[in-house]
């Protein structure tokens, strides 16, 4: 059996790399997805893709900025499906990298914490409620934990997030949803093994997470083998930020 079949999943930011993943990924493993973003366009070509290998898709625009409109979209997907099991977020924060904070102008810096901050709170929130009677999955993408210079305001957001995930981790967890965050430092294309990642040489297996890595591990964290794990990190970064 499939790990996450007959499962309602709503992938936030389905259209960018992470998202595009991951949503084939719980496709893959019998899971109906939603797809939400800000452009029908890259929407459609992902549904599409995902309809060929046989899954379960379906879109729809939804700005995670705009809490009035998860709720009305998160509304429409619970009554359809009797309840939402599993939300990833995987929308952009609009950082500004390389730039030294010297020289940054703080509205720049405090961009991606208020945004990663509001589309979360809103999205974990919100598919909450409809959660509550048989429990469910809200996931996240951070970033690592490394002290790496001229990221802006990157950091900041990542640590902001994960305080936000163990905050409704503790207030969820009665309820049986489980709250976590996949640590990835981000992926180089196509797979994780470019030999001239500049970056693959600050992690002990010298290569760092490809996206499908990323999308493997939403899924395991998303199914059943995962149901103790809350209030965590899962560490995608080759060995770049040690426990």
């Amino acid at each position: 059996m499939s790990l996450l079949q007959n499962k309602t999943a709503i992938v936030y930011g389905a259209g960018g790399l992470v998202g595009v993943a991951v949503s084939r990924a719980f496709a893959r493993e019998g899971a109906r997805v939603v797809l939400t973003g800000r452009s029908q366009q890259k929407l459609t070509t992902v549904a599409q893709e995902i309809r060929n290998a046989g899954g379960h898709v379906e879109t729809a625009v939804v700005d995670a900025l705009d809490r009035s409109a998860v709720r009305a979209h998160a509304e429409q997907v619970a009554a359809a499906a009797d309840g939402i099991d599993i939300a990833f977020n995987a929308t952009s924060n609009d950082d500004l990298q390389g730039i030294p904070l010297l020289d940054m102008d703080f509205a720049d810096f405090a961009r991606p914490v208020s945004k990663v901050i509001a589309t979360h709170f809103n999205i974990a929130t919100v598919t909450a409620r409809h959660m509550t009677e048989r429990g469910g999955v809200i996931l996240a993408l951070g970033g690592g934990r490394e002290a790496i210079p001229r990221l802006g305001g990157s950091h900041v957001a990542w640590s902001a997030l994960a305080g936000l995930c163990r905050q409704l981790a503790s207030e969820l967890g009665p309820s049986g949803i489980r709250v976590a965050w996949l640590l990835s430092p981000g992926s180089p294309e196509p797979d994780g093994h470019e030999p001239d990642d500049p970056l693959a040489g600050q992690t002990l297996l010298g290569r760092r997470p490809s996206y499908q890595d990323v999308a493997n591990a939403a899924v395991f964290a998303a199914s059943d083998w995962a149901v103790t794990m809350t209030g965590t990190e899962i560490n995608l970064t080759g060995g770049a930020v040690i426990d």
